[in-house]
């Protein structure tokens, strides 16, 4: 296969992801009405140790990460702007996949795997709080529900972003920090396949 249909296959996939990222931005404002509030996560590229900052609307930092050198450790604080962390992440190569954990700083432990990537739109689990994924997570583009099908938050984003912008809308501020655990932890799967892709020789571009 050359490059010319290479690029035309990338084409019909964004456009198929983006149409399952727009159906699920069109299903929460007609199901479940306006968020509390947003927050906003950029990824600052060219940066050494990949930080991530989360803004309130007005931009202002809210939490940010600190990151390993060594990416094959794959350890992260997610820190508050007064220094303290919030929640650490770390990643463990189990079998022929890895796990990624996530740890609260009240030490409540749960899991990601990056079998979430052999799904586009489909629901996931995270069993140890009781809550599902639901819609494109390749994309991150999907909403987060409790155990009653309640939202606690949805998150968007174009498929391709000069900035890398994720947008997450709370319906249940009493999780913002799980929750940005999570699209963080996510945000760090993809470019972990991203690099692994590229490594490979062909990038589909997803991450930075």
């Amino acid at each position: 296969m050359g490059i010319f249909d290479k690029l035309q296959e990338l084409g019909k996939l964004v456009e198929g992801v983006n149409e399952v990222a727009d159906e699920v931005g069109r299903s929460t404002v007609v199901d479940y009405g306006e968020p509390v509030y947003s927050l906003y996560t950029a990824l600052k590229l060219g940066n050494l140790h990949r930080q991530i900052d989360i803004t309130d609307e007005e931009g202002n930092v809210k939490y940010y990460t600190k990151s390993s050198i060594i990416a094959i450790k794959g350890k992260t604080d997610i820190m508050d702007t007064d220094g303290n962390v919030i929640a650490h992440l770390e990643k463990k190569p189990i079998s022929l996949h890895e796990i990624h954990f996530i740890t609260m700083a009240d030490g409540r432990q749960f899991t990601l795997s990056n079998e979430l990537f052999h799904i586009v739109n489909d629901i996931t689990n995270i069993e140890e709080l009781g809550w599902q994924i639901r819609g494109n997570i390749v994309g991150l583009s999907f909403n987060l529900l409790d155990g009653n099908e309640a939202p606690i938050a949805t998150i968007g984003k174009k498929m391709i972003s000069i900035h890398d912008k994720y947008c997450i809308d709370l319906y249940q501020p009493q999780y913002e920090q799980e929750v940005v655990a999570i699209v963080i932890q996510l945000e760090k799967m993809i470019e972990d396949r991203n690099d692994n892709e590229e490594s490979s020789g062909f990038s589909f571009g997803f991450g930075d």
